[in-house]
């Protein structure tokens, strides 16, 4: 498959896994694409580093011949694919509440048996000191 290919596929399954798989729906939020845009700006500036530089070199016969700036266009979509997916996932997870835990808990570290706040244990104030 040619990077084209590659990244008209990733765009693909990229829609499929967020409207109708995981169910996310984070393309249809305007605060994702203007996220996607701060991370376009960035990708934009990294990818005219990199294959300016000839850190990356494209074989043509891969790839459109689109460029924006030194980097082709399947490289935008590409990228588009793999920050949506994780994205994606991370809201997924987030739901079903994967991510909490002792170290997902807002603030400093506190002592044993030292509620958070006079709300937690018996409404009776943290200890001073």
């Amino acid at each position: 498959m040619t990077h084209t290919e590659v990244s008209l596929l990733a765009i693909v399954a990229t829609v499929v896994l967020d409207l109708w798989v995981l169910r996310t729906r984070l393309l249809t939020r305007r605060v994702y694409w203007v996220s996607y845009a701060i991370v376009l700006f960035f990708q934009l500036l990294t990818n005219e580093w990199l294959t300016s530089r000839g850190v990356f070199r494209y074989d043509p016969d891969a790839i459109l011949g689109w460029r924006i700036g030194h980097a082709p266009v399947e490289d935008f979509w590409f990228g588009f694919a793999l920050v949506t997916w994780s994205m994606c996932w991370w809201t997924w997870w987030g739901r079903r509440g994967l991510q909490a835990g002792p170290f997902a808990e807002p603030g400093p570290p506190r002592a044993a048996g030292v509620p958070r706040s006079a709300d937690d244990e018996d409404g009776t104030p943290p200890p001073a000191g």
